[in-house]
């Protein structure tokens, strides 16, 4: 402890916190990591078109037309569905949350033990060590050389040190030393809340399905309203004008006709889809041990193109051991002095030792505490603890001793700026070894200032290994064969991180030293495309290495588990957290691996790319039928034709060429590639082939009246016409023809041939027996349609090949 230490804390007695619990007095503001309830409910109930189609329900039951109301069941049921998909994801991904929150440790009735960060209370005292994330703003009482990253809340990333009386904020994070603190704010007074409702809350990931239906939807919602008054109007001419139709009663035909209109435009199914197959990849993703923390961020992934890796705990497991000593005789380097040949005889091993069994050292000094276990028999006479900013540390013995002097041990590089040791170093990085240097100096150590002693003389070099993960070189080779380009950034010596690149198959001659990176944003992005691995980057150069390729026009993910990775997560489009990283750094991630493997990444980019290949195929199938139901309203409207179906018709139609399918469809594997222009290309296919239905419909009933068709076989014509149509749409959106898609379509033709064929359905649909001439009608326009939509599909093939760089493997 340093001299200015208060006496230890006892910390409240178990009755102390229970009282203070019972107050309110506790940290217990949790913020959900997935959607909450009332946001799912209001998602799926509380939107514009659920408005326009219970407001069509209920003046089809004020007009007892019930049996025209099934749409309002099905949107029910949609509603209901979405929204249970939707609970279930979240029930998955809450209770993964729940077993992997972080824990706090307090001292209690005189005990140092976890607890949840929620059950902090008030005065509590905080047990600080290295890698711990404050959970709620607290006084320093005793400091042991602590030192806070408070990058977190202020952007800055050198470490704060902190003595007795210093305040920290909840969200920073013990980078070096230890210490204990007592809590003075806690629950909706705490930083850390405030914090973790801006980082952990549900926030929109940037979606491209989602953004281009909720375009779509706001141009729908924009016309629905004039199309609805030139229907209305149409049909009320229909029926011998407004006079009449109100005198006669046939306003409520007319009323019930507009409905049919209005609702078989509105693309209800296909925000359903969208929240059914998010829901569904998150759950699937959750029981391999990956928790999204945001549905749309299983989409996210599939649509990155270059993701960013730290190699600690990512490319390697994180674990580090000794490999081996180095001593350097005289002359070793280019300016070493003899006197380095004394400090290797007044006992620098012991140095070592002293390093390796220090309470508060970090993972690489650790390793040393097995091979060096002779540790000096006195106290330091000072002590600089070790820094990421300054990537050194040092301490000082006492003359008299066999450790007498100044030792600092850190990074070759930046313990002698000079580089006299760079041939050494470079050399053993090179073969993938994290390398440190001992040195020795006689001049004392001044812990004010924490600067580096004069005349520093190198004693040893020391290397250590990693161990690589065993899926390292597998993942990254998905990635290459995926054309994701991949970006090294790590805290280590460029020369070790390029080998250890090397060494799982990146083709990587060197690393880029990040202390020779350009700050200017454009001159940066340059250097980003020329090199592939970056080594001593600092937490700040992390982010700004983001910013910089999503400026480029990359879309970025960015993996990592410590501290200094948190602020590039949070910066990038798809952040990615190991279980074993930090808790900040879980915090801002959009994705946690909770087993640690870098293997899964492959598996999420997969179920993102089934998403999205699978909504943009049902959505040329929903879009085609908004496309032609508009067109429908629109040529009926302006040449004042009877509006060809019931609302019943249309729903039981829609339902088993367009909705009960695209369920299955939204669901099933699908290994395309993600390329942009989601909606381009789903509408380049749906308005020429709406536009084929519409007008197919249009003068098949032209035809029919010119005939003399009745109004009941006109809409049994219509109906049987859309089916086949309707049917042949989806049958070749669904090519290739195999599987469970033969099933699914069989499913289907099967019901069609039902509800043609069972008398109460008939009835019930209003069916009648069509004549020769309605069938021969049917037939023709069913084959010109057909034909005409082949034709669609066949340019629309070619001009998705041709836009996507002509790869089979990106048609949907």
């Amino acid at each position: 402890m340093s001299a200015t230490d208060v006496e230890t804390p006892a910390g409240l007695t178990s009755a102390e916190v229970a009282e203070r619990a019972a107050d309110g007095r506790s940290n217990a503001f949790s913020q959900q990591s997935s959607r909450s309830v009332s946001s799912i409910i209001r998602a799926n109930v509380l939107t514009l078109f659920n408005g326009i189609i219970a407001a069509c329900f209920l003046v089809l039951l004020l007009l007892g037309r019930w049996q025209d109301a099934l749409f309002g069941i099905s949107a029910i049921a949609n509603t209901v569905i979405g929204s249970v998909q939707e609970f279930r994801a979240k029930a998955a991904l809450d209770k993964l949350a729940l077993l992997h929150a972080p824990r706090a440790r307090v001292r209690r009735d005189g005990a140092a033990l976890e607890v949840a960060v929620s059950d902090v209370v008030l005065d509590d005292v905080l047990v600080l060590r290295a890698g711990d994330q404050v959970p709620a703003d607290a006084r320093v009482a005793t400091s042991a050389h602590l030192q806070l990253d408070e990058s977190m809340l202020t952007g800055e990333s050198d470490a704060v040190d902190k003595v007795p009386g210093d305040e920290v904020l909840s969200g920073s994070v013990v980078m070096a030393g230890e210490g204990e603190a007592i809590v003075v704010r806690v629950g909706a007074d705490s930083f850390a809340n405030r914090l973790a409702a801006e980082a952990k809350k549900f926030s929109l990931v940037a979606s491209e399905l989602r953004s281009s239906i909720d375009k779509v939807l706001r141009v729908v919602s924009w016309i629905v309203g004039p199309i609805a008054l030139l229907v209305f109007n149409a049909q009320m001419f229909v029926f011998g004008g407004w006079e009449q139709a109100i005198e006669s009663g046939d306003w409520r035909q007319a009323a019930v006709n507009t409905i049919a209109s209005l609702v078989a435009m509105i693309p209800l199914g296909l925000v359903l889809m969208t929240s059914i197959a998010f829901a569904v990849g998150a759950v699937k993703l959750a029981r391999q041990q990956v928790l999204v923390q945001e549905l749309a961020a299983v989409e996210g992934l599939a649509r990155v193109d270059l993701i960013c890796l730290d190699k600690t705990g990512t490319l390697t497991e994180g674990s580090i051991v000794f490999d081996a000593e180095h001593p350097l005789g005289p002359g070793a380097g280019d300016r070493a002095r003899g006197g380095a040949a004394a400090a290797r005889a007044d006992g620098w091993r012991s140095v070592l030792a002293w390093y390796g069994g220090e309470p508060d050292a970090n993972a690489t000094a650790k390793c040393l505490a097995e091979p060096y276990s002779d540790v000096p028999s006195t106290d330091p006479a000072a002590r600089i603890p070790f820094s990421s900013a300054r990537k050194w540390s040092a301490v000082a013995f006492a003359a008299g001793t066999d450790v007498a002097g100044s030792w600092v041990l850190g990074g070759p590089e930046m313990v002698f700026p000079d580089n006299r040791l760079a041939g050494d170093s470079r050399e053993l990085a090179a073969s993938g070894l994290r390398t440190l240097v001992l040195a020795r100096s006689d001049e004392p150590l001044d812990e004010a200032t924490e600067a580096l002693p004069a005349g520093l003389e190198p004693v040893a070099l020391l290397t250590f290994r990693e161990r690589i993960r065993p899926d390292a070189a597998e993942t990254l080779a998905y990635f290459a064969e995926q054309g994701v380009d991949v970006r090294i950034i790590s805290g280590d010596n460029p020369a070790t991180v390029a080998a250890i690149a090397r060494s799982v198959g990146l083709e990587a001659a060197e690393g880029f030293d990040a202390r020779q990176l350009p700050a200017e944003q454009a001159e940066l992005a340059a250097v980003l495309a020329q090199h592939l691995v970056f080594g001593r980057v600092t937490p700040d150069q992390k982010k700004a290495i983001v910013i910089a390729l999503k400026q480029a026009g990359h879309t970025v993910a960015m993996t990592g588990d410590g501290v200094n990775d948190a602020l590039a997560i949070k910066e990038a489009d798809i952040g990615i957290a190991m279980e074993s990283g930090s808790p900040a750094t879980k915090a801002v991630a959009r994705i946690v691996l909770l087993d640690g493997k870098f293997s899964h990444l492959p598996r999420v980019v997969a179920e993102g790319r089934q998403v999205i290949a699978n909504i943009e195929r049902v959505s040329m199938l929903f879009l085609t039928k908004t496309v032609y139901a508009t067109g429908l309203a629109l040529l009926f409207g302006v040449f004042v034709l009877a509006f060809p179906f019931l609302p019943r018709q249309l729903s039981v139609i829609d339902g088993l060429t367009i909705g009960i399918p695209a369920f299955f469809l939204a669901l099933m594997p699908n290994a395309r590639r993600y390329v942009p222009g989601f909606l381009r290309r789903s509408l380049t296919f749906a308005i020429p082939a709406g536009a084929v239905v519409a007008i197919a419909l249009f003068v098949y009933s032209w035809a029919a009246t010119q005939a003399g068709i009745g109004e009941e076989e006109l809409r049994t014509g219509s109906t049987l016409l859309l089916t086949i149509i309707g049917l042949w749409v989806l049958i070749v959106l669904s090519r290739p023809i195999d599987g469970w898609k033969i099933l699914i379509i069989g499913a289907m033709m099967v019901g069609l041939i039902l509800v043609y064929s069972v008398p109460l359905v008939t009835e019930f649909l209003m069916f009648v027996d069509p004549s020769v001439v309605t069938s021969a009608l049917v037939l023709a326009v069913s084959v010109v349609s057909i034909g005409a939509i082949e034709v669609i599909r066949f340019v629309h093939r070619r001009y998705v090949r041709r836009t996507a760089q002509f790869d089979p493997s990106t048609t949907p």
